[in-house]
């Protein structure tokens, strides 16, 4: 038997607990996410290293997190990395990896054990149109003149791009097939980054190249480059350069960029991340880092990119079987 003071004082005791649970796990929600880590599986530099860099300053203009960390494992189109990140990261509620389309196809070429498909997805970013380029002194003024000398002699077009398998190669395959060529005769030469692709083409090294405009886009306005071809569905403002599409070959493609949870987290800690990104995507600091970068906002959020991302690795997997590497 317990007095009515007693009984008091426990009503009050379980009263306070009820206020104060949701404060304190409020509180540690919050400190979790005002130390941010960021996981890159690619070297420092390339594009999810960027997308990493400016979500970190934006996010951090914006008042949204005090500090973030980025650490980079790079290789194999992030086959090297994900595993890490599913394997010694999980749990962590604080914790975002970036990547995109490239994994997926990367994922796929090295048959890799380790799926995408095991991280919790939290939002897609951005999207950034392919460009095809080739030396200044090149022969092939259009895209359909490059097309014609792939057509007639495959072995005598190289394709330089990021990893093989990955959004370059994906898209050198798309175009050779829509024109009516064998995508698995492409001449696809594969390099770590924008930076060696970009010295094979001044060098003469390689025909054409495709990459993000983003990395090819200073050297294209300095004239050391020559853009044949952009992705996009249509004409992009600012661009002079015209679409695939509108050279006759029915192909457009970008390149999304999105950020991914590791498993095992808690539906609240997916829920605040999620949270956290729409924030940054409605920023300012963000907005500004968009618009310097050239990058496209094309932000998806929880099921819905985990759908599209399912979709995607469908779509992905049946155009690498064309290229002969699914």
């Amino acid at each position: 038997m317990i007095n009515r003071r007693s009984f008091l004082q426990s009503t009050v005791s379980a009263s306070a607990a009820a206020v104060l649970l949701p404060a304190a796990f409020s509180r540690d929600a919050q400190a979790a996410i005002d130390s941010l880590q960021l996981f890159v599986p690619a070297n420092p530099g390339g594009g999810w290293d960027q997308t990493a860099r400016s979500m970190e300053q934006a996010l951090k203009q914006a008042n949204l997190i005090k500090g973030a960390q980025v650490t980079n494992v790079g290789g194999a189109g992030g086959a090297v990395g994900l595993p890490q990140f599913v394997n010694q990261w999980k749990g962590r509620g604080n914790a975002l990896m970036v990547a995109g389309m490239v994994m997926v196809g990367a994922l796929i070429t090295n048959k890799s054990p380790v799926k995408v498909t095991q991280t919790v997805p939290i939002a897609r970013l951005t999207g950034e149109f392919e460009v095809i380029v080739v030396p200044p002194n090149s022969p092939f003024k259009t895209l359909q003149d490059l097309v014609a000398a792939f057509k007639a002699d495959p072995t005598k077009v190289s394709w330089a791009g990021g990893s093989a398998g990955g959004t370059d190669h994906i898209l050198a395959g798309m175009v050779a097939k829509a024109a009516g060529g064998d995508a698995k005769k492409v001449a696809y030469v594969a390099y770590s980054g924008g930076g060696p692709a970009q010295a094979a083409l001044l060098g003469s090294q390689v025909t054409c190249g495709v990459s993000g405009w983003g990395e090819f886009s200073e050297q294209i306005k300095a004239g050391k480059l020559r853009a044949l071809a952009i992705s996009a569905d249509k004409r992009q403002p600012g661009i002079d350069v015209p679409t695939i599409k509108e050279q006759g070959i029915d192909v457009e493609l970008y390149n999304w960029r999105g950020v991914f949870a590791p498993p095992g987290i808690k539906d609240t800690e997916k829920a605040a991340l999620i949270d956290l990104m729409t924030k940054m995507k409605d920023s300012a600091p963000w907005k500004d880092q968009l618009k310097t970068r050239e990058w496209t906002d094309i932000f998806l959020a929880g099921d819905a990119y985990g759908k599209y991302l399912a979709d995607e690795i469908a779509r992905i997997e049946a155009i690498l079987k064309d290229l002969g590497l699914a």
